[in-house]
């Protein structure tokens, strides 16, 4: 269970965090949230796909990183691709809002955390958090723009998947594999656009997609599938 503290330049001056990947940090999933302001970036290297929430139901975009569940094959001494997803890339942080009186106004002011207990956590080895002077390092800066790029994605998010079913766009993709020694996966549950549909868009649902950028990104997603070969040939490898 997370034991997250509100980071701060005193409490947390001296915390590193080890930032690289191998398997004993390998995050043990083989699929990561991703947001439509990272699609461009991970469509290149990652088969973009959506999966429902199980607890309530709703569509959310992942890429997946593996083909069996708790391996991610894009970790082999360090993480093998360009872009590593912003769910990834924040470490152990996290970013949450806190109530503040301004002006006589209760407002919501963003504020980040960081989980104590995470393995990636320690006092010995890794990246620090803050410099000498108490300012922010690279890294945490780094990590900083990760948490922007999720808290900016997620308000796109709900924009981007509200467009995607009011067209119908969304639906279900088997995804069944064979190894070269035999072995037969089969991925369920798993969700894409039907790139027939989006191909006959016209009208008021091609401009409202177009004019949102979400034309592009539903293109970038169908075009993402190519990279479910990657998958298969570095399970093929191993």
């Amino acid at each position: 269970m997370a034991n997250h503290d509100i980071l701060d330049n005193k409490n947390h001056k001296y915390i590193k965090v080890i930032t690289h990947f191998d398997d004993e940090f390998s995050e043990n999933i083989n699929s990561a949230l991703i947001f439509p302001n990272e699609i461009k970036a991970a469509q290149r290297d990652y088969p973009i796909l959506f999966i429902k929430n199980p607890e309530t139901g709703q569509f959310q975009s992942v890429v997946l990183l593996g083909l069996v569940a708790g391996e991610n094959q894009y970790i082999n001494n360090g993480w093998q691709a360009s872009y590593i997803p912003a769910m990834i890339k924040k470490g152990p942080f996290i970013i949450g809002f806190e109530e503040k009186e301004e002006n006589g106004e209760n407002v919501r002011q963003p504020i980040v955390a960081i989980d104590m207990d995470n393995p990636r956590v320690n006092k010995k080895s890794g990246e620090p958090i803050f410099l000498e002077d108490g300012q922010a390092s690279p890294y945490l800066q780094q990590v900083n723009q990760s948490l922007k790029t999720l808290h900016e994605g997620s308000q796109l998010n709900q924009e981007m998947l509200a467009a995607f079913l009011k067209n119908d766009l969304i639906e279900p993709v088997a995804l069944n594999i064979e190894l070269n020694n035999g072995e037969k996966i089969s991925l369920q549950g798993n969700y894409t656009l039907n790139e027939e549909k989006l191909s006959q868009l016209s009208g008021d649902a091609l401009t409202e997609l177009h004019s949102s950028g979400l034309l592009r990104v539903a293109y970038f997603i169908t075009a993402s599938l190519d990279n479910i070969q990657r998958l298969v040939d570095l399970k093929n490898k191993q």
